[in-house]
Formats: structure tokens, C-alpha cells, sequence
């Protein structure tokens, strides 16, 4: 009976994807390199509202603000909770310099490869 084997080539393919957490893997999908923070449509309203209080908290620390969601800001429509919180979760995740962990927001970030970024309300 024939022994397989893998050719280097996809040996080495099976290892890197064996090695790297899938924050990198969604970074190396979109071929930009570039990931973003958003709310999932799961998550509640009680969440998405801790969630958009605890990132303001934490991003007027950093001298950052969360004005662009406030009304007039270029982020305030469509006045959701949803919106609104994935706007300051992705300011979150990105002054965290786009790690997992920093998505998470007791299971209601996801990551994702596509720019969630809408009109004059651009994303990180």
C-alpha cells in the first residue's frame, strides 16, 4: 500500500494555518491585512448599551471621544444601538491595535474582513 504524503508546499500552507490564530487569518483573508470590530446582530440592547458606555469610558482615557456617534456627529445616523456601538467598539478594537481579545465585549464583537464604514462615517 502506498504511504502519502504532503508536498512541501501544502504541508507548509497546513502548518501556517495551524499556527495562527484566527484574528491573523481573517487578516490574511482579505488581503488587506486590515480587520474590524462590529457588533453582532445577536446581541442585545442591554449589551450593545454597556458596550457603548464601557468603550467611551475607556477611549476619553485615551483622548479619544465617541463624538462621532453623538447627534451631528458624522456616525449618528442611523441612530441605533447597533450602529452606534459598533462604531465605538472598532475605535475600541483599533486603539488596541486590532487584537481578539480587544473584540470581544462579553460575546457581542465579531470581527470581519469587510469595511463597515457607510457615507461620511468612516471606520478605523
Amino acid at each position: 500500500m502506498a504511504k502519502s504524503t504532503l508536498s512541501p508546499p501544502v504541508f507548509f500552507y497546513l502548518l501556517l494555518l495551524l499556527s495562527f490564530d484566527s484574528g491573523i487569518l481573517l487578516k490574511l483573508a482579505n488581503g488587506q491585512g486590515k480587520t474590524w470590530c462590529v457588533a453582532k446582530p445577536s446581541a442585545g440592547d442591554a449589551a450593545l448599551a454597556s458596550n457603548i458606555e464601557s468603550a467611551c469610558k475607556y477611549l476619553g482615557t485615551r483622548g479619544l471621544n465617541c463624538t462621532k456617534i453623538q447627534q451631528g456627529g458624522a456616525c449618528y445616523d442611523p441612530n441605533t444601538l447597533i450602529n452606534h456601538a459598533s462604531f465605538v467598539m472598532n475605535t475600541y478594537y483599533q486603539d488596541n491595535r486590532g487584537q481578539e481579545h480587544a473584540c470581544y465585549f462579553t460575546n457581542s464583537g465579531l470581527i470581519t474582513v469587510s469595511d463597515p464604514s457607510y457615507g461620511s462615517c468612516q471606520y478605523a
